[in-house]
């Protein structure tokens, strides 16, 4: 199992299986960036279903156990069941997949499970109308939201994530209502403080909620105890409900970086390998996966990638943010 520079192990595989997305949130893709001229990936330039199989069986031979695909909104990708069957075929992965719901049918939501995918993590930024449909610029309702991740629960895919981005101008009276709402339900809601990933969000620091301000909040009303994480890099900082209603999780990249623990390495659609949510540059193995390079060169390869990792963006980033251009959250998947 390599190490990186900093003594950290591969463990986590995030893999964006497209660039499109049928919202246009305006903390990952907004409409003024994304709109219908933004040149997205064709078809030929994304890794195949069997590329991405090959690559992650050679990543879980180096240490990944836990794998997520991503997008864009990797429900777009046609077939994307076949993918997952594939990937269940590689030993001891845990699979799963995140979502914004507008796709998750229970029909769909059926058809993943039986594909071998084991849980779901569904975008939520608001119970209020207004507010939801003014983050996703698209009119994508919350009721459609709200029946996706109920979906996602009768086919089994449990238990339901549900990631709540907090914008302190935007919806952060929002987050007592969620909290209220998923209290109980047997579902984890996970507050996620905005981040600075790429150049098209617009991000200003005012904005961040930092998560012990979200923790006192919820703590007022709904009295939370902290809980130890269930292994050693694990992102989401976890607290369960003191009355036994379940637990909820805060992703605080930007008050409380995790980079010392980090375990995990993004793939986008098009075949680069990106050590850091926040890097600026990837490393292209799809040129590797479609010469005759054998396994063991193509683990030579990822191995080398690995022990160069230096990255710690967030806990550099004062000094590191106006230095340099960021790859697109829609690119590589959050």
């Amino acid at each position: 199992m390599p190490l990186d520079t900093l003594g950290r192990s591969l463990q986590d595989l995030r893999i964006s299986v497209t660039d499109r997305c049928n919202l246009r949130c305006v903390y990952c893709m907004p409409k003024e960036i994304f709109g219908p001229d933004y040149p997205y990936l064709e078809r030929s330039e994304l890794l195949t279903y069997e590329e991405i199989t090959r690559l992650t069986r050679v990543l879980a031979d180096l240490g990944v156990r836990k794998v997520r695909l991503t997008g864009g909104e990797p429900l777009l990708r046609h077939g994307v069941e076949r993918l997952i069957e594939m990937l269940t075929h590689i030993p001891d992965l845990d699979l799963t997949l995140t979502t914004n719901g507008a796709l998750l049918t229970l029909e769909k939501a059926f058809a993943l499970k039986a594909a071998g995918l084991r849980r779901i993590t569904v975008s939520l930024d608001s119970l209020d109308e207004a507010v939801f449909t003014a983050l996703n610029d698209v009119d994508f309702s919350m009721e459609r939201a709200l029946a996706g991740i109920e979906n996602v629960a009768a086919a089994g895919l449990t238990p339901v994530k549900i990631n709540m981005v907090v914008l302190r101008s935007v919806n952060l009276e929002s987050v007592l209502p969620m909290a209220r709402h998923f209290h109980g339900s047997g579902h984890i809601l996970r507050f996620i403080e905005y981040m600075d990933v790429g150049d098209s969000n617009g991000w200003k620091l005012d904005e961040v909620v930092p998560a012990a301000e979200l923790v006192a909040l919820i703590g007022a009303e709904l009295p939370l105890e902290p809980v130890a994480p269930n292994y050693r890099g694990e992102v989401a900082r976890r607290w369960r409900y003191a009355d036994g209603g379940g637990e909820i999780g805060l992703i605080s990249s930007v008050s409380q970086p995790f980079c010392g623990d980090c375990t995990r390495v993004r793939l986008s659609a098009c075949g680069e390998l990106f050590t850091c949510l926040f890097a600026s540059a990837g490393h292209d193995v799809r040129a590797l996966l479609r010469s005759r390079a054998s396994d063991k060169q193509v683990s030579a390869r990822l191995t080398a990638i690995w022990r160069q990792r230096d990255d710690r963006y967030s806990e550099l980033r004062s000094a590191l943010a106006a230095r340099r251009p960021r790859v697109e959250m829609s690119y590589i998947g959050g």
